[in-house]
């Protein structure tokens, strides 16, 4: 199986990357981002590419893979509607039909979050908008389209948070974490748990096209 990866230098993206490179049916991984990761690995191939809104110059390089796993993603936190649309659903939407036109055998599975408003009519902006750019893949002509809606995530195997502040809460928590996801075990799952779902769900599919954080404990 050959995967393309967006978001690898991020907390899920790190840990998804990881257990991408450990599955034996996994022959190449290709990330792309802005920056590039900094992991050295026989069946890793890095592509930078700074305009995440256009892959016009990239086509040649986004075809003949079998899966897509886009775990870029933004706080909403004191952003605009507009902001946040741009960062988040145009963003995607840019990769996502992209490769749906390359590669209409690929299932594209998106990181998005607990909570997400399919209606598209709820109060919460990001939930919304997160909404509207689930829905919109889904309508994409892929072979099929996964949405991965965890809520809490624990970063395990030395991932690491690009946000500051994520990161010290997790630094805070990590000694009461395995009591908490024995606790909470459809609320809490690790990055390695998302990883390995998202691999299952490309190999196999899933009942249904969203998976909350009690789905993707089950992998």
């Amino acid at each position: 199986m050959k995967v393309i990866l967006f978001g690898a230098t991020g907390m899920v993206g790190q840990g998804v990357l990881r257990e991408c490179l450990l599955d034996a049916d996994v022959t190449e991984v290709v990330t792309l981002g802005r920056t590039a990761t900094g992991v050295a690995h026989p069946k890793l191939r890095e592509i930078v590419h700074r305009d995440l809104f256009d892959y016009t110059t990239l086509e040649s390089d986004l075809t003949g893979f079998d899966a897509c796993f886009f775990c870029l993603g933004v706080s909403s936190f004191r952003m605009s509607e507009a902001e946040y649309t741009r960062l988040t659903y145009d963003m995607t939407m840019a990769a996502g039909q992209t490769l749906a036109r390359l590669n209409p055998q690929m299932t594209f599975v998106y990181v998005t979050g607990a909570g997400c408003d399919s209606t598209e009519q709820g109060s919460s902006m990001w939930a919304r908008v997160k909404g509207r750019t689930e829905n919109a893949l889904q309508r994409l002509p892929f072979k099929a389209a996964f949405m991965f809606r965890p809520g809490a995530i624990v970063p395990m195997h030395g991932v690491r948070s690009k946000t500051a502040l994520y990161q010290t809460i997790y630094s805070l928590t990590r000694p009461v974490l395995p009591l908490l996801q024995r606790m909470f075990p459809n609320a809490i799952v690790t990055t390695e748990q998302v990883g390995r779902a998202m691999l299952a769900v490309a190999k196999r599919g899933a009942p249904s096209p969203i998976l909350e954080s009690r789905d993707i404990a089950r992998y």
